[in-house]
């Protein structure tokens, strides 16, 4: 299994734990979860069940009893509510042998069919026999992020804070992407990792659909744009698996989406529309849970003032080029010197970088260091009459801010004069206007480092895209 260390050895703690335990593990679609669970149990399961997907209760009490019947020795009569079914499960988990019981339930919201009554049945299962028996380890599994978070954390009846543990799966960084990608045969150089990064992020399965003997923008015009292409309706697909009823999250994301800094929730609803103010909470809430958006506050302001940046780059990808119609099968190929790509990858490798804080640090030497990511920006009053923004400040609790530039180049990046005369007003205005008394280091981020020259003097450090590579 490539990655998923700090994952497995979580589970096997779980695993060998001398109480009765509950994990609700929950990431978005096509992340591995079920892999993960899988590979970690082999041979260990007492009973494995996965929910049907669209079918009513009668059909998953059906699917429910043939699950049962494979981890038992005799016939089970269909249950006819789910009562009856944890019923059933009680007594499969009685008769096993095994030390540990080991119960795995994927896609659990797929179960929860209106009027089932099947999460007051898992109450009654856990409250009531699993939990006071301490050798079960029942791990509930689900894509719909928004079940995950309403039903099981924060449920506010009979499961209120019974799951005795959580894990969010999230997809992979660079450098596991790598490994994929060698494991896969697919000859890849870390330039082109990195473009089918920023494309659809670290989600495996994306990446097995990558084929070998073919170029990158090859790749992607046969996964997106050609007749019948198998991603070419993903975003639908995937906002209505974690979401259900998708359309108010399907809105933040595109207004999230025309602004690369992010935006209050105020701002949100101005531009979205006011009929969307009394959701929004718990839509930005599952979308932060489920890793398609960022909550920070900026700089000079109070925690409650969070600003919310939609990092998910599949999702950018979707508003940008695939959202538009186009019968272009190479439109990927064809578009590769475009205006609007160089805008896209510039905009990406951004979102790339956020996504890679932990290896930054470690390039910058301060991983031992508390540090705060913010983003920044001026507008010009009568103080100080010049604007500015900054997409990366790392605040360090050791009398250091890092002002972080983060510009995509397919070579070594040239800082000319007028370059050198933006940074050096950058800093000036977040130092006049912040009145901070740290000292601010110029920070490049750029795959290849920067040319140095008459004006890269005052870069004082530099992360590099094999920076990003590292497991750190």
């Amino acid at each position: 299994m490539i990655g998923r260390l700090e994952e497995q050895k979580e589970l096997n703690r779980l695993y060998g734990s001398k109480e009765s335990e509950f994990l609700a593990l929950y990431g978005r679609r096509r992340v591995g979860k079920t892999y993960l669970v899988r590979e970690t149990f082999e041979g260990r399961f007492t009973f494995c069940h996965t929910g049907k997907s669209d079918g009513g209760l009668r059909d998953q009490l059906r699917h429910f009893r043939k699950s049962l019947e494979e981890f038992s020795t005799g016939r089970i009569a269909v249950p006819r509510n789910w009562d009856e079914a944890f019923d059933s499960l009680k007594r499969v988990i009685t008769s096993s042998n095994e030390q540990r019981k080991v119960v795995f339930i994927d896609e659990l919201p797929w179960m929860d069919t209106p009027r089932s009554r099947c999460l007051s049945a898992l109450e009654s299962f856990w409250n009531e026999w699993a939990s006071a028996r301490k050798d079960v380890f029942l791990i509930v599994c689900g894509s719909a992020a928004s079940w995950m978070v309403k039903n099981l954390f924060r449920n506010r009846g009979g499961l209120h804070n019974r799951v005795t543990a959580r894990m969010c799966l999230m997809p992979f960084c660079l450098g596991e992407c790598e490994k994929f990608a060698e494991e896969q045969a697919l000859s890849m150089s870390r330039s082109e990792i990195a473009e089918a990064y920023m494309v659809f992020g670290g989600i495996p399965y994306y990446w097995r659909q990558l084929r070998p003997g073919k170029s990158l923008p090859q790749n992607i015009d046969a996964m997106f744009f050609r007749e019948n292409a198998p991603l070419k309706g993903e975003f639908d697909e995937l906002y209505k698996s974690l979401f259900g009823k998708a359309a108010a999250y399907e809105k933040v994301v595109e207004t999230l989406a025309e602004k690369k800094a992010g935006m209050t929730r105020a701002e949100i609803i101005s531009a979205a529309g006011r009929g969307l103010a009394g959701t929004l909470t718990g839509v930005l809430d599952t979308l932060e849970w489920s890793g398609f958006i960022r909550r920070y506050r900026a700089m000079e302001r109070r925690k409650r003032d969070g600003i919310y940046q939609l990092i998910d780059n599949f999702t950018l990808f979707h508003f940008r080029f695939l959202r538009g119609a186009t019968s272009d099968e190479s439109f990927w190929q064809s578009t590769a010197l475009s205006s609007a790509r160089a805008t896209w990858k510039g905009l990406s490798f951004e979102r790339l970088c956020l996504q890679h804080l932990r290896q930054i640090r470690a390039a910058l030497g301060i991983s031992g260091v508390h540090v705060e990511a913010y983003a920044w920006s001026h507008v010009p009053d009568d103080a100080c009459p010049v604007g500015a923004q900054i997409d990366l400040l790392l605040d360090r609790s050791d009398g250091v801010i890092n002002v972080c530039e983060m510009k995509f180049s397919s070579e070594m990046y040239l800082i000319d004069a007028k370059t050198e005369e933006d940074l050096m007003r950058k800093l000036a205005v977040f130092s006049s206007a912040t009145h901070t008394r740290k000292a601010v280091h110029l920070t490049m981020v750029t795959p290849f480092g920067i040319l140095r020259n008459s004006h890269s003097g005052r870069v004082q450090s530099e992360v590099t895209l094999g920076d990003l590579f590292k497991e750190s």
